[in-house]
């Protein structure tokens, strides 16, 4: 009893000792504090920034990198491509990487590091004037650059789990889309330089620019070099684990998904199909049939980045008061077939249909991907959310290749009714989505005050 008496006291110093040493702290020092959590998020943060800034490097430079490595549009868009391909399979493997075999700290390192090789090899090939080790390149940025974001969201929820919560999603969103639009508006200005030193444009000149793009990429490194070890310190001296991502991957639940998550699953990849490419091509684009200088298209270009940043959030918020997530979604599709409508069949200046293409790519991201939680059971939705951004990527990889092939064969109206197709196949299955929600009585049409309550019942009756 003695022992016991005596063993218990000493637990008690030593909680004492710990509470002494916590507030001893300087707030900035100290896990607990809201100072010492921002310092994190200002990592977490830059974390994917370079990601983000090198995935449109062939974008922003599309002129450049089709004279410089002498290649056509079908030949370029391989570029998005190859990004696209290891992403239909690692979007299952990612959180099971990180959760099970490397852990949350030690993998976010070894996926920066892909996005940093992967771009370094990217640069190498240029300069090297050998197009198929860009190729390889993009391949392997694309292995680190999906799974670097499934980190970046598992250091989120691990350090701002609660009310803060999606105020920090917001901001790493924004943050994304910062990088995005810093690279359409800048990296054209850094060739253009790169050239005057060098005193002609080609392939030397594209992998110097290029390489220099790598340093953003480094930059995310060195954030995730610090992100590892602040965690682990809050976790030394706060006694607590690993962050997980929450992904349960069982691909035999697939044949468990209802009706609606594959028409969810339809909507997302006729949506973003006709979103990225056209990016990835957009440039020329405007060129071309507006007359607008690269500087006036890349800023152009860059804008539904532009607009995303701030309005995703603030979009967010309204989507969580109202609900009606179906209507939104809707009112998101058919906005972008009018942009897209406008860009292909008018000579109206193109700032409107862009900045309502900005508008409504960030309001169906705040209302499309929610909905998955409601149409499947919780132990699903790592398999869900797996299986849709695997498809997405499957989408982009095939249509971005597809896209290249139009263009060059058929020209920019071709491709533009192309991704009119393609948004009028997400149109239909919206309709369809709300048709059979409604049959179903289903809660992806309901008022957040309607979801609310059923929600309370539903929790009193299983009570």
């Amino acid at each position: 009893m003695a022992e016991r008496h005596e063993h218990q006291s000493l637990l008690n110093e030593d909680d004492e000792d710990e509470d002494h040493y916590q507030n001893s702290m300087n707030p900035v020092c100290d896990p607990n504090h809201l100072l010492h959590r921002i310092v994190v998020l200002i990592f977490m943060c830059f974390l994917g920034f370079g990601s983000y800034f090198c995935y449109d490097n062939p974008a922003a430079l599309q002129t450049q990198v089709i004279q410089d490595m002498n290649l056509n549009t079908a030949s370029f868009m391989q570029l998005y491509a190859w990004y696209s391909w290891p992403n239909v399979v690692l979007c299952f493997l990612g959180g099971f990487l990180l959760d099970r075999v490397f852990g949350i700290r030690l993998g976010t390192i070894i996926f920066a590091l892909f996005v940093l090789l992967g771009q370094i090899i990217f640069a190498a090939g240029a300069l090297a004037n050998h197009f198929w080790l860009m190729e390889v390149g993009r391949f392997v940025f694309g292995i680190g650059g999906e799974s670097l974001a499934v980190a970046q969201n598992t250091y989120a929820v691990n350090w701002f789990k609660g009310k803060e919560l999606n105020l920090v999603f917001g901001l790493q969103l924004s943050m994304a889309r910062l990088g995005s639009t810093v690279n359409m508006n800048i990296i054209g200005w850094v060739y253009g330089r790169i050239q005057t030193m060098t005193g002609s444009a080609g392939h030397t000149t594209l992998g110097i620019t290029l390489m220099i793009s790598a340093c953003t990429c480094l930059f995310s490194l060195i954030c995730a070099l610090v992100l590892g070890f602040l965690d682990r310190r809050a976790e030394r001296i706060l006694n607590k684990e690993q962050g997980k991502t929450g992904e349960v991957i069982k691909l035999t639940d697939v044949k468990d998904f209802p009706i609606s998550l594959w028409l969810i699953f339809i909507i997302c990849v006729g949506y973003y199909v006709a979103i990225f490419p056209f990016i990835g091509l957009g440039q020329v684009f405007f060129i071309e049939k507006f007359t607008f200088t690269p500087v006036q298209a890349r800023a152009i270009n860059s804008i539904v980045y532009i607009i995303s940043a701030p309005a995703s959030p603030l979009l967010g918020f309204l989507v969580d008061k109202t609900g009606r997530n179906v209507m939104w979604v809707l009112l998101a599709v058919v906005t972008t077939l009018i942009s897209h409508m406008m860009l292909a069949f008018t000579l109206w200046n193109p700032w409107i249909a862009m900045s309502i293409l900005g508008l409504s790519y960030s309001l169906l991201a705040c209302a499309l991907w929610p909905m998955v939680a409601f149409v499947v059971a919780e132990h699903q939705l790592g398999t869900a959310y797996g299986f849709m951004q695997s498809i997405q990527n499957l989408g982009l990889a095939l249509i971005s290749m597809a896209a290249g092939a139009i263009l060059d064969s058929k020209g920019y109206l071709f491709l533009e009714v192309f991704f009119i197709a393609c948004v009028c196949l997400a149109l239909i299955a919206v309709v369809l989505l709300y048709l059979y929600d409604y049959i179903k009585e289903g809660e992806l049409n309901l008022s957040a005050s309607t979801r609310a309550k059923r929600a309370k019942a539903l929790s009193e009756s299983s009570e």
